[in-house]
């Protein structure tokens, strides 16, 4: 298979390697302390590099460490809905993020033959640790204009069908099939509802739920609602450790509910859409650890422990007989919200 990587760029909304810095980077509200712990750092290093005073090495230092326990602590105790805001977070790593960090090798494929090539949704036959496999994931976009271009990660029907091509394709070959889930949802605009994106959301269920191949899904930041379901019937889910999964958006069930978006944060505590609520519930497999500050603030670290999680997986899916793999996977999605009440 022909090798070529994405370009670190506009279109591909790329976040930086390694450690990302407080001072160059979007900062939360509960993030603050840490963020002018960091930014003093910086002036005292800067202050000891052109002065050459190196007795300040001790305090900066100790002002390190004290900003790394900071940072465990507010990561330690946070609410639903400051993980909700960590999963939306504009430096948080995107799929192709993850291809430049995880493939070997990858190769880009593109439209559904039907209609057009959606952007919100990418699509490419890669080779993970020495496995060939065909990668499926929702793309955001980082600035305005690269928004645009990605539609902020909402796919049309096309995008849906694009997903599917590429799933049937990668049956044909026998290849595993890597989703990684990071949307708000499906685009809800009059042109998709044109183009059946109800259909076309259904039909990527059916078909999931018996390809003949490995699936492992990874959600790494937004799994919202169809628009994420409709690449989530895998054999495998598991969830980056500030990433979310559910049925709606919380301002969306805070609408509804409360008929006040403001009122998200409480709707966020009750949709339980946090990682430890969803392995609690079965609804996934697992839990996959961020770097201390989350991904966006050490994006290898990130990608090592989703790529891990990946080999592990089709480790345990790849030698199943066809048979036993469907039967499991259709088990899996029987016992979800099923429960005895005594």
């Amino acid at each position: 298979m022909a090798e070529t990587k994405p370009i670190l760029g506009a279109n591909h909304g790329a976040a930086g390697g390694g450690r990302s810095s407080f001072a160059d980077t979007y900062v939360m509200d509960f993030e603050k302390p840490v963020a002018e712990l960091e930014r003093k750092i910086a002036e005292m290093r800067s202050l000891a590099t052109g002065s050459g005073m190196k007795s300040l090495s001790v305090e900066i230092d100790r002002m390190e460490k004290k900003a790394a326990h900071m940072r465990q602590e507010v990561y330690r105790n946070l609410s639903p809905w400051q993980k909700v805001q960590i999963a939306r977070h504009p430096r948080r790593p995107y799929t192709l993020d993850y291809v430049t960090r995880i493939c070997d090798s990858w190769l880009e494929l593109h439209g559904d033959r039907g209609f057009a090539d959606d952007h919100a949704m990418v699509a490419g036959m890669a080779s993970i640790g020495g496995i060939d496999v065909m990668l499926i994931g929702h793309q955001k976009g980082r600035g305005t204009k690269d928004n645009l271009f990605r539609n902020f990660a909402m796919a049309n029907p096309e995008g849906y069908r694009k997903a599917l091509r590429f799933m049937r394709l990668a049956a044909k070959f026998r290849r595993p099939v890597i989703t990684l889930i990071d949307t708000p949802g499906a685009y809800p605009g009059l042109g998709a509802e044109e183009r059946g994106q109800a259909e076309a959301i259904a039909r990527n269920l059916y078909e999931m739920a018996r390809l003949p191949v490995p699936i492992v899904g990874i959600v790494i930041g937004e799994g919202g609602s169809g628009g994420a379901l409709a690449i989530s019937v895998t054999d495998e889910i598991h969830i980056l450790e500030y990433a979310i999964y559910s049925v709606i958006s919380p301002e969306g069930c805070a609408s509804i509910l409360y008929r006040d978006a403001g009122q998200a944060p409480q709707a966020a505590e009750s949709l339980r859409l946090t990682a430890p609520d969803l392995l609690k519930f079965n609804i996934v497999d697992g839990i996959i650890a961020e770097p201390s500050g989350g991904a966006h603030n050490d994006p290898d670290v990130a990608a090592a422990n989703v790529k891990a999680q990946i080999l592990t997986s089709l480790d345990r899916l790849i030698p199943l007989p066809e048979d036993r793999l469907l039967a499991a996977r259709h088990k899996k999605y029987e016992k979800i919200g099923f429960w005895l009440d005594h």
